[in-house]
């Protein structure tokens, strides 16, 4: 590469990093009020997010949420979902009717299988470059030496040039320096009751640990509405089902156990 235009890419991620990117600064809602209002007007398109969960039981969760926040993406572009393989045998493989019960028609959801993180990361960002699409998830298996600080600004420079909003599950994993706009903490929350006690929407605590808009340390509890395709804020005095909400994979931890299949769970 020659030196200048390695000067200008980074100039270019400099200015990412500083949210000055017209691609990073241009956002959509979530459609909780509490959340958008401390996010700046919402989730920025051309930037990466990274996802985890608060425990092991919680990793559906994490990855219903990141679902979630892709439809809300405008338009009803495609999905691309780059996971590991490794993941789906840890975590039980992706759920169809859990992704219909979020509001994910199968037809909108493009799913790529990696045989490990460095192919995940290649794949996420060749992905990532691709304006048609509506959104990116990506999703490797814990730690992988090839998900460095500077893995991650390539991943941050493909979003902001396309505009696509890039959401990195981190499956097993725990936190590492990153260029990533925002980096949340999910759990699932208990759903609130439907008519006739029926289980009601999916519900997440959604932590915000880091944010370069400046709301990190603030947490919330909202609830999915796949009718409208929007987080809604939940309020603390509400009622709770104790049930614990469908799940987004099967064969893994966040599945019923047997005998109880009319559960929900939220991820």
């Amino acid at each position: 590469m020659a030196r200048a235009d390695l000067e200008t890419l980074r100039e270019e991620v400099a200015r990412l990093e500083r949210g000055s990117s017209p691609a990073a600064a241009a956002r959509f809602t979530t459609g909780s009020q509490a959340m958008d209002a401390a996010l700046g007007g919402g989730i920025a398109r051309g930037a990466l997010h990274e996802i985890f969960a608060e425990g092991i039981a919680d990793e559906p969760a994490a990855a219903a949420f990141a679902v979630a926040l892709a439809l809300r993406a405008p338009g009803r572009r495609p999905i691309l979902w780059v996971r590991q393989d490794f993941v789906g045998l840890e975590m039980g493989e992706i759920y169809a009717p859990g992704l219909a019960e979020l509001g994910l028609s199968p037809d909108r959801l493009i799913l790529v299988r990696a045989r490990d993180g460095p192919a995940v990361l290649r794949a996420g960002e060749e992905a990532a470059r691709c304006p048609p699409l509506g959104a990116v998830i990506v999703e490797p298996w814990g730690n992988p030496k090839a998900l460095d600080l500077a893995a991650s600004r390539r991943l941050s420079l493909a979003a902001a040039r396309s505009g696509l909003p890039l959401f990195m599950v981190r499956a097993g994993g725990t936190p590492t320096p990153s260029a990533a706009a925002t980096r949340w903490s999910i759990r699932a929350a208990p759903s609130r009751p439907q008519l006739a006690d029926a289980p009601g929407h999916p519900c997440f605590t959604a932590d915000l640990l880091r944010d370069r808009a400046g709301a990190a340390g603030r947490g919330w509890t909202v609830e999915w509405n796949r009718d409208r395709l929007a987080f809604t804020d939940i309020q603390g005095d509400r009622a709770a089902l104790s049930r614990r909400l469908v799940s987004v994979a099967a064969g893994g931890p966040g599945d019923p156990p047997e005998g109880r299949s009319g559960q929900r769970h939220a991820g």
